[in-house]
């Protein structure tokens, strides 16, 4: 005769698991990445990465992942320093999830504050590419539990994503850092429409009016200011944008404020791209001071007005959150959803 044995009941089963963090930086931005390991507690993760003589890229972890939640920091940007361009940044990135799935991670997270492509985010002209969702596409095809991200270029972009976007914004920061400076007479000016809901919030926070500068541009990376909605004449004025990249339009901005009549002009983003012909057109710009954040690893040659602020910080309590599935929205009182 057969004996049944019963089964234990899940309430009787102990898992004796215990999660391990693990921290690891790509080339692109290093510096952050060991600011946040410093706020953590952690070391970074050994990690062997080189360029090839033909430009292909290689990584390797070089200690065990398995199990891990395994968080990956690389904005997908360029970084002189490293002789690392933005394409090469989101290859590498590509190349690290892939080796942590491979390795048997039990989650990779790809801590991207920049996420590179973003301004391609729909057609503007006929057979154009989407390329921020393609770009999308390709970290979930690698294997990424969810991305953790700064100030998109719009909050639309999380909807590409299947896996979770943790969407984290740099505002509270800078408006703090300007409440800090009691600067008088302040008139926050959005550089186009698109940019109003962000400036309003701005405005909000310090204490401030808002204007709006109307904007066209005839071809990419190319701006016209037609004229301003709003009183700047007398104040100081703070641009606030998302991105500066080459300056050109924050430097069309200025002049356009200056003309109107500003007494003092500031400048704030979270993300300072600053390619091309930056820093030429920020030294022309008339710019008490330019405010961004270390998202992107400034480029040599910066100038004295330009002012980097961490968001190590900021990052630091995301990850913790994620890491301890705790509220990431709490990072920010649940006010991260500007768009």
């Amino acid at each position: 005769m057969s004996v049944l044995q019963e089964r234990p009941s899940a309430s009787e089963i102990e898992l004796a698991y215990n999660k391990r963090l693990m921290l690891v930086s790509g080339r692109a931005n290093p510096e952050l990445a060991n600011r946040i390991a410093g706020k953590l507690g952690v070391e970074l993760s050994p990690v062997t990465q080189r360029t090839f003589s033909n430009g292909e890229v290689y990584c390797r972890f070089d200690e065990s992942v398995r199990g891990s939640d395994v968080f990956i920091i690389q904005p997908t940007c360029e970084n002189r320093a490293a002789s690392l361009g933005a394409n090469d940044a989101l290859m590498e990135l590509l190349m690290m999830i892939d080796a942590a799935v491979g390795g048997s991670a039990h989650r990779v997270i790809a801590v991207t504050p920049w996420y590179g492509y973003s301004r391609q985010d729909k057609k503007s002209a006929p057979r154009e590419p989407i390329s921020a969702r393609l770009v999308a596409r390709m970290l979930e095809a690698a294997g990424i539990d969810r991305i953790l991200t700064m100030d998109l270029h719009s909050g639309q972009l999380q909807g590409f994503f299947q896996k979770p976007c943790d969407h984290m914004t740099a505002l509270f920061m800078l408006t703090q850092y300007f409440a800090d400076l009691a600067l008088e007479d302040l008139v926050v000016v959005a550089p186009d429409a698109g940019r109003v809901k962000l400036n309003k919030k701005f405005a909000a926070e310090i204490g401030a009016d808002l204007a709006i500068l109307n904007k066209e541009r005839p071809a990419q990376q190319v701006a016209e200011i037609g004229y301003i909605i709003g009183d700047v004449e007398g104040k100081t004025a703070v641009l606030v944008d998302d991105i500066i990249d080459t300056a050109g339009t924050l430097k069309a901005a200025a002049q356009a404020v200056h003309d109107a009549g500003a007494r003092r002009v500031y400048a704030a983003a979270t993300h300072g791209v600053f390619s091309g012909d930056a820093w030429e057109n920020l030294g022309a710009a008339g710019l008490e001071q330019v405010v961004v954040t270390d998202t992107i690893p400034a480029p040599p040659g910066k100038p004295d007005n330009v002012t980097v602020l961490s968001c190590a910080d900021l990052l630091t309590n995301s990850i913790r959150q994620i890491f301890t599935d705790g509220s990431v929205s709490q990072v920010f009182g649940g006010e991260n959803q500007l768009f």
